[in-house]
């Protein structure tokens, strides 16, 4: 079996603002770096449009169909200071959803080993509720509720190596039992949450926050001190990985010094995992990244990991 990557085109038609780093460009560069004969076995699909039923698995109604009311024919709407919607917005946002949907399908019937879902916007900062921080859908979240509703999952894993927390992701599965959210993340920065003592109704949140400046080895062994055990005790049936690349050195939004490496060590230690609990079974979904050179170094250390399996 091979490693399956999702995209689709119309994910280039959400414009934000001159100057936004959620930008075309990312998938871009992304499409470029995985176009190199080195990810010549690579399975391709379009990214499906997402249902809307499959947006409330996470999400409450109301909140679909104000995103939906508030699309623009023509321009740009703010829905917070740093979130916008173009016309093309909706459907790259339906797009995602229906990414990581066919990347569970894939991977639940054994037609590839793991998959990679690269579209945008990203989803983690999207709460029950409310679109934030570039998101609009929880695109990781809805992965993993789906594979619970249609193939019987009883337990699934987040993990989230975005340099911002995915409060989203968090508010989604604070009081469910059956799912597992794991983060790493840079603390004090946005959305501000995150905290070690976030633990879940039913410590069922893994929260290892970094400091400004830490590097792979802060990471690292908060990953094997931190998240890995706990992931391990709670033997996830998938994991759903919220793949932001963000804590890259070269990122412009935070203060991170990943490398590139660092996140093919972190992808070898989750699909050794999922190797374990899983069936091998691995869901990754973009979020952030947003400097050119340090995403597509970054994608092609985790997609080249994940194509180890």
């Amino acid at each position: 079996m091979t490693t399956l990557f999702l995209t689709h085109s119309a994910c280039l038609d959400h414009h934000t603002p001159e100057g936004h780093p959620e930008r075309a460009a990312r998938l871009v560069a992304i499409n470029k770096t995985l176009a190199e004969d080195r990810f010549a076995a690579l399975a391709r699909a379009e990214s499906p449009i997402g249902s809307l039923e499959h947006i409330a698995l996470c999400h409450t109604d109301h909140h679909i169909v104000e995103l939906r009311h508030l699309s623009p024919s023509t321009g740009t709407v703010y829905v917070d200071g740093d979130t916008s919607m173009s016309p093309g917005t909706f459907e790259a946002a339906l797009r995602g959803v229906g990414g990581s949907v066919a990347a569970v399908d894939a991977v639940m019937k054994g037609t590839a080993a793991n998959a990679f879902v690269a579209t945008r916007p990203p989803g983690h900062h999207a709460e029950i509720t409310k679109p934030m921080g570039f998101c609009f859908f929880g695109n990781a979240a809805i992965a993993a509720r789906y594979a619970q509703r249609q193939y019987g999952i009883e337990r699934a894993a987040v993990v989230d190596f975005d340099v911002h927390h995915g409060n989203g992701t968090q508010d989604i599965f604070w009081g469910d039992r059956t799912v597992m959210y794991c983060s790493t993340h840079q603390m004090p920065l946005f959305p501000g949450t995150g905290s070690a003592g976030e633990r879940g109704e039913y410590d069922n949140i893994v929260n290892a926050p970094l400091a400004s400046e830490d590097g792979g080895t802060e990471f690292r062994f908060a990953f094997e001190q931190a998240i890995l055990p706990q992931l391990k005790r709670f033997a996830p049936e998938l994991i759903v990985i919220s793949a932001g690349f963000d804590a890259h050195y070269r990122d412009p939004l935070a203060s991170l010094n990943l490398r590139a490496e660092d996140f093919g060590w972190v992808t070898e230690r989750l699909m050794e995992v999922a190797d374990q609990t899983a069936g091998g079974r691995i869901v990754s979904v973009l979020e952030g990244g947003y400097d050119l050179e340090g995403l597509s170094e970054s994608v092609a250390a985790h997609v080249g990991a994940l194509m180890g399996a």
